[in-house]
C-alpha cells in the first residue's frame, strides 16, 4: 500500500505541544501507538511508522522529549553517537530521558491515544520505548490489546520500578536482543515469570546474536536478519489483535 497519508502534527498536552508524526492509509484503520527509541523522533521512525501503516493501520510516533523542544531534541544525535562525542551525547540524553517517569508517560499517552481512532489499539517500542508501551497497555487495558518490545529494556528490574504487568489484559510480544546490558537474561527470565504470573498471554524470544537497538538501520548496531524477525512477529500481532 503506498498512498498513505504522512503528515507531521503537533498534539495539545498539558504541558505544551508534543510534535509528532503520523501516517495512516485510506479509510478507517485501526491505531497503533509507537514510542520512540532515545535517540529520537528522526526519519528512520517515520520509515518504520510507514512500514506499519502500509499494512492498513493509523500510527502514530510522538516526539516523547516534547517538553525539551522539537525533533531532532539533541541535534545531531546519531552522527554523535557514532563518533568520539558518544559521552557527550549520552550526558545530554540522561536528563530527558529520566525526566519521563511513569506519572508523566502516563499524562502523555492518555493524550497521545486521542489522536488515534477510537476502539481497539495497539503500542509498539524500541529500546526505551518498549517499557512504555507496557505501560500504556497496563494503563489502557481495556483499548490496548496488542504490546510490543523489542531490544526494551529495564521490563523487570530487581526493584520492582517496571511496567505493571499484572494489569496488562493485551497480548504480548517481546524481542530481546541477546547481549543487551539493560536487559540480562535474569531480567528476561523475571520478566517471563511476572507475565506469566499475570496470565498475560505473551511470547518472549531472544535473538542471538543481536545487539541493543537491532532494529535501527541508521546505527551500526543495526542488524538486519533480526530487523526482518522484528517485522514478521510484530506484522503477525498486529494482524491477529486488530483486524
Amino acid at each position: 500500500m503506498t498512498d498513505l497519508t504522512r503528515s507531521s502534527i503537533d498534539i495539545a498536552m498539558p504541558d505544551g505541544s508534543a510534535d509528532a508524526y503520523l501516517a495512516r492509509p485510506p479509510g478507517d484503520a485501526p491505531g497503533v501507538l509507537v514510542f520512540m527509541d532515545a535517540i529520537g523522533l528522526r526519519p528512520r521512525m517515520e520509515q518504520m511508522a510507514d512500514r506499519i501503516a502500509a499494512r492498513g493501520y493509523t500510527v502514530l510516533v510522538p516526539n516523547l522529549f516534547y517538553r525539551a523542544g522539537r525533533a531532532p531534541v539533541v541535534p545531531d544525535l546519531v552522527a554523535r553517537l557514532q563518533g568520539e562525542d558518544r559521552a557527550a551525547a549520552f550526558a545530554e540524553l540522561r536528563p530527558l530521558m529520566a525526566a519521563l517517569t511513569p506519572e508523566v508517560a502516563a499524562q502523555d499517552t492518555a493524550a497521545y491515544v486521542e489522536q488515534l481512532p477510537a476502539g481497539p489499539l495497539a503500542t509498539v517500542g524500541y529500546c526505551m520505548g518498549g517499557a512504555f508501551a507496557l505501560r500504556a497497555a497496563a494503563q489502557l487495558p481495556d483499548r490496548v490489546v496488542a504490546a510490543a518490545s523489542f531490544h526494551g529494556g529495564h521490563l523487570a528490574p530487581e526493584d520492582g520500578t517496571g511496567p505493571d504487568l499484572g494489569r496488562v489484559r493485551a497480548e504480548v510480544y517481546a524481542g530481546h536482543a541477546d547481549q543487551d546490558q539493560s536487559m540480562p537474561a535474569e531480567q528476561v527470565a523475571r520478566f517471563e515469570q511476572a507475565l506469566t504470573a499475570a496470565g498475560v498471554r505473551y511470547t518472549s524470544e531472544t535473538y542471538p546474536g543481536a545487539t541493543h537497538g537491532f532494529t535501527m538501520s541508521d546505527m551500526p548496531v543495526h542488524d538486519a536478519a533480526a530487523e526482518q524477525r522484528h517485522w514478521d512477529a510484530l506484522l503477525d500481532l498486529l494482524d491477529r489483535t486488530l483486524r
